[in-house]
């Protein structure tokens, strides 16, 4: 029976450890998205200088409404832009941190990135991203002047 216990953890922990987040705090709203292995959620919040101060909070949050943890995240992507200079800042400050402290893996992505893409979803972001190979843990932001 422990044999058993010990399996069913081990599979339970791997599907949560698939769960990746998407942050886009380019655009006039924050998005974010957790991608599971069997479901997606999804929330927005204004885009405004106190949201961009709670970023990790808000994260945090959402994370808990869905009875994940910050540690159960394996990737993150996130819009680098073009976009609002304060948003696009403060969100990979925050990726940044979170794989300073959690070692997770982040993907900067820009819709451009996708060229002759015709289905652009946030949930296909981690697939585009693979295909077309973008760097992780590489930072370079677009930001609108």
């Amino acid at each position: 029976m422990i044999l058993f216990s010990s399996e069913l953890e081990f599979v339970i922990e791997n599907k949560i450890k698939m769960s990746k987040l998407i942050i886009d705090a380019a655009n006039e709203k924050i998005f974010l998205m957790i991608i599971t292995n069997k479901d997606i959620y999804n929330i927005t919040h204004e885009n405004t200088k106190i949201n961009y101060e709670k970023l990790t909070v808000i994260i945090n949050d959402f994370l808990g409404i869905h009875s994940l943890k910050i540690s159960q995240i394996k990737k993150i992507y996130i819009n680098r832009g073009p976009g609002r200079f304060a948003g696009i800042r403060n969100s990979l400050s925050v990726v940044k941190a979170f794989n300073i402290a959690k070692k997770i893996d982040y993907f900067c992505y820009s819709i451009g990135d996708f060229k002759g893409e015709t289905n652009i979803s946030y949930e296909n972001i981690p697939n585009l991203c693979d295909k077309f190979k973008i760097k992780k843990n590489l930072i370079n932001p677009i930001y609108l002047s």
